[in-house]
């Protein structure tokens, strides 16, 4: 019998649309006491034989809720622990909301699987800890580190004063107290989160991959006691994830790691980091489709504190919050750009320049910095190269047709000089290539990887010790000493002291991408690169000319970042505008088109054929239409999730899962 005092409003582990809101169920009396907001508890659904999980919102007086009925009491509480915050509720409804998506998507992403172990563990700590306040003491006196190249206290100021700003960090590495090399943008952000920490708040810092978060780590090592410092990373296992989880839960910390680190626990936020917001990685994949960044102004918002946009260069979503005045631009006083060498229109001269396809400037530049001299000692040179692997991509040699599979029509490549050429999708051999257009049997090679490329650059410097830094061969760090570092983009590693020489290639291969933001991506990777420099070394970029490629020399990445949001507004591209990509079945597309009043659109594109069954429709539509747009749009997908669909023919019973999908601000259509 549930108690006549107490309703507790669940919202249930569930992904389909309809659910997505609260429940409401009884708190029976043998119960009573464990039942709080934020704990995990196990209800009845629909009938008493179907358990399903979820969280407690809200406990309320049975007084406060309209329904007079008999309430289905709770089940179970399956844990005391309170692992769903009001803020965090707070910001996972709001981001639901704002994408036509469901809460409970976003709940899955904040919210760990339950480790039982790790938990009672730290339910045991922290009763221990309740009374103990030589610990509460410990804490009050933390080591704190200053913020420099920004002025005197400007960067601590804004953050005590809980100031939106735009940063602009500075190139190169430095060394930690440990001996670790980092890059001087860790040292930056570690010291403002440092400073927030010691302050009694908490500190959150999202960054794209787990290189930038070692080297995050690697700084907090020096800056901030152990047990201050929560690191979120998807390498993780459950239990530990689930660990680290508890352990933002417990108190004021520093919380650093990619996507998931900006939903994690903090009632008392105190800053909020994302740092390069324009990477691709901080994308999600998986509905609701967030971006570290939106939901970080989100959170900010909600929550007050500090918000922090870090890069090397400024996005362009982050230069129009800033020409909103939503952000405030901080740029370091004085700003040591790298020296940059264009050679678009050179030509290799000499014969070991040719065999390594780089102009003679390039062949130089690395020769210098690998030999020395008296006032520059010799060290390593990092190549960054656009494409993993060896030739990723062939084609016949006769007739220049692509090669595919023959199984499934996937692109063929070579993994290693010599070897078979195989699919990049299904991974068969092909043994027995001939071209279906000529019947020819023999290939070229269409586009060079880095293993190719680290191939031919050994034949040019040889003695050189050659590395290769890419997703197969991941590579943190290098010594100061001779070799030639050839890298994919993002995947550099950090040479200690700086590298010597940075040599940029296949920029004009990068750049031949169709996708609106692949200038403002070309510029951000070659702007990584050349901060791994040390002072004073070149940079050369090898086959691209034009305003990009002057930008990047003369280091104009503000003014590139406003020409660019100029070229948006005018064409109605985002981010001047919001976009949502509708996919699904002809009928299912339209109906949702026309779930929306066309008077809050700017336009629709479509719908488009995708494949044989699917089209796509993009509307196209201005911020503060956003809320309405995507209220509607979630009623369509409410709609077609609950309409009965016919089972096909010999399937009885079987029931097709909906094939509507939206995504708002989809990246892949931008």
């Amino acid at each position: 019998m549930a108690a006549a005092g107490r309703v507790a409003r669940i919202v249930i582990d569930s992904a389909l649309p309809q659910l997505d809101h609260l429940f409401d169920y009884g708190v029976p009396e043998a119960l009573d006491a464990d039942v709080h907001p934020g704990v995990r508890v196990k209800v009845p659904l629909r009938t008493g034989a179907r358990m399903v999980s979820g969280f407690v919102v809200e406990v309320l007086p049975r007084d406060q809720i309209d329904y007079e009925g008999e309430l289905t009491p709770i089940e179970q509480v399956v844990s005391t622990a309170r692992v769903l915050t009001p803020a965090v509720w707070a910001l996972a409804r709001k981001l639901a909301d704002r994408s036509a998506g469901t809460a409970n998507d976003i709940l899955r992403f904040a919210v760990p699987p339950r480790s039982v172990r790790v938990e009672k563990a730290w339910l045991a700590a922290q009763a221990a800890a309740s009374g103990d306040e030589s610990a509460e003491q410990e804490a009050a006196h933390p080591r704190t580190a200053p913020i420099g190249s920004y002025g005197d206290g400007v960067l601590e100021a804004a953050v005590a004063a809980g100031e939106r700003i735009a940063l602009r960090t500075i190139p190169g590495v430095v060394r930690t107290p440990e001996g670790e090399w980092v890059g001087q943008w860790a040292v930056t952000l570690a010291g403002a989160a440092v400073a927030c920490w010691a302050a009694g708040k908490t500190a959150i810092i999202a960054v794209p991959d787990y290189r930038d978060l070692d080297q995050l780590a690697a700084t907090l090592l020096a800056l901030a006691p152990a047990e201050a410092v929560v690191r979120v990373d998807g390498r993780q296992t459950d239990s530990e994830r689930y660990k680290a989880f508890l352990g933002a839960l417990s108190g004021p910390r520093i919380v650093i790691g990619s996507q998931s680190a900006v939903y994690a626990p903090a009632d008392d936020l105190g800053l909020l980091i994302v740092w390069n917001d324009g990477d691709p990685l901080h994308a999600a994949r998986q509905a609701p489709y967030i971006h570290t960044r939106d939901a970080a102004l989100v959170r900010q918002e909600q929550q007050g504190g500090a918000l922090i946009l870090a890069g090397r260069i400024r996005s362009v979503e982050a230069q129009r919050l800033v020409e909103l005045g939503w952000l405030r631009a901080v740029d370091p006083e004085r700003m040591v750009w790298p020296k940059v060498i264009l050679s678009a229109n050179q030509t290799a001269e000499e014969p070991v320049a040719r065999a390594a396809r780089i102009p003679s400037v390039a062949w130089k530049t690395a020769r210098a910095a690998l030999d020395g001299d008296e006032k520059t000692p010799a060290g390593p040179v990092l190549i960054q190269v656009a494409r993993p692997g060896y030739a990723p991509q062939i084609a016949c040699a006769k007739c220049g047709q692509a090669a595919r599979c023959n199984r499934c029509t996937g692109p063929l490549g070579q993994r290693r000089a010599g070897s078979v050429p195989s699919c990049g999708w299904c991974g068969a051999l092909a043994t027995n290539w001939h071209c279906d257009h000529c019947e020819h049997d023999r290939f070229r090679l269409v586009t060079l990887g880095s293993g190719r490329t680290a191939e031919e650059l050994g034949r040019a410097f040889p003695g050189v010790r050659v590395i290769v830094a890419d997703g197969e061969h991941p590579v943190q760090s290098v010594p100061d000493a001779r070799a030639i570092v050839v890298a994919t983009r993002g995947a550099e590693p950090i040479a200690a002291g700086g590298y010597r020489a940075v040599l940029l290639l296949d920029g004009e291969r990068m750049l031949a991408r169709e996708t609106l933001g692949v200038a403002e991506d070309c510029l951000r990777w070659w702007t990584n690169a050349a901060g791994l420099a040390a002072p004073g070394a070149p940079t050369v970029l090898v086959g691209v000319s034009g305003g990009l490629a002057r930008d990047f020399a003369t280091g104009r990445v503000a003014e590139f970042a406003h020409a660019e949001l100029v070229d948006r507004r005018a064409l109605h591209f985002p981010p001047a505008v919001r976009l949502a990509s509708i996919a699904g079945a002809p009928d299912v597309v339209d109906a949702a088109v026309d779930a929306v009043d066309p008077g809050l659109l700017i336009d629709v594109l479509g719908p488009a054929t995708v494949d044989d069954s699917t089209v796509r429709a993009i509307l196209r539509f201005e911020y503060a239409k956003g809320q309405e747009v995507a209220t509607a749009v979630r009623g369509a997908i409410v709609r077609n999730a609950s309409k009965r669909r016919k089972a096909p023919a010999g399937k009885t019973g079987f029931r097709p899962a909906p094939t509507l999908r939206v995504q708002f601000d989809d990246p892949e259509i931008i």
